[in-house]
């Protein structure tokens, strides 16, 4: 039987992937569905963006300056996230620049151990996202920001699982599966059109242009992508989303 394009639980679906927050899936459902789900992550990305901006929202509230409201969003976001994105971020520094052959670099990525490259990733992110935040959230409503931001930020997963090989033949990213071209699309557009208006053109054209660049780092350290790539994408396109939209805008939500 042909599947329909959307279905209402792939947004659960997507969530349950890409969170720790409790939501019913039809897990029957949600594994048929595979990679025809992966249109929601940006609406995925939006939601989780909407519980860590609350948050921040909340902290400015009491009266706290913008640096605490980002650090309050920022431990929001692992927590709720499991720190997912920032492992895939940890793994892809160890693997990509650990290793001198594709083999040892999906080798190295695949251990659950973390080496010195993938700490400093980590804390890299963590400082450039804390000190971004920390410049425009006092001038913006922090819930449409951080909702901008997460569903620009996993926009680019789809595409990348559509138009890379999978470096791998196991793992999360293989066990997905590839979507088709114009769910990767529909993926694309939908995060540009919740984020586009929010945030600008320039963030979101660098943020896509960070994605195609980090897409051709791992095409040729490794001949495709993984679940550590996909993550990495997540915090690459958010952090230089940041840059940009630190750089040229002044928000006023």
């Amino acid at each position: 039987m042909t599947q329909p394009f959307f279905h209402w639980q792939d947004l659960p679906a997507a969530m349950g992937l890409m969170s720790r927050i409790p939501v019913r899936v039809d897990t029957e459902r949600a594994t048929s569905r595979s990679a025809r789900a992966t249109w929601a992550y940006p609406l995925a990305g939006a939601i989780l963006g909407v519980v860590a901006g609350t948050v921040a929202w909340g902290l400015g509230a009491l009266g706290l300056p913008p640096m605490i409201q980002a650090i309050g969003a920022l431990t929001t976001s692992v927590i709720i996230t499991g720190a997912m994105h920032e492992d895939g971020l940890a793994d892809s520094a160890d693997g990509l620049w650990g290793g001198w052959t594709p083999e040892r670099r999906l080798e190295i990525m695949k251990d659950s151990r973390t080496g010195a490259y993938g700490v400093i990733a980590i804390a890299i992110s963590l400082i450039w996202r804390t000190a971004l935040l920390s410049l425009v959230i006092g001038a913006t409503n922090p819930v449409l920001l951080l909702a901008a931001l997460g569903a620009l930020s996993r926009s680019a997963m789809s595409p990348l699982m559509a138009f890379l090989p999978n470096a791998r033949k196991s793992g999360l990213s293989s066990a997905v599966g590839a979507p088709f071209r114009r769910t990767a699309m529909t993926s694309a557009a939908l995060g540009l059109i919740i984020a586009w208006p929010l945030l600008g053109p320039i963030p979101c054209l660098i943020a896509g242009l960070t994605a195609l660049i980090w897409a051709l780092i791992a095409f040729k350290k490794i001949g495709g992508q993984t679940g550590d790539i996909l993550g990495a994408s997540q915090q690459l396109t958010e952090i230089t989303a940041l840059i940009a939209l630190a750089a040229t805008s002044s928000l006023s939500w």
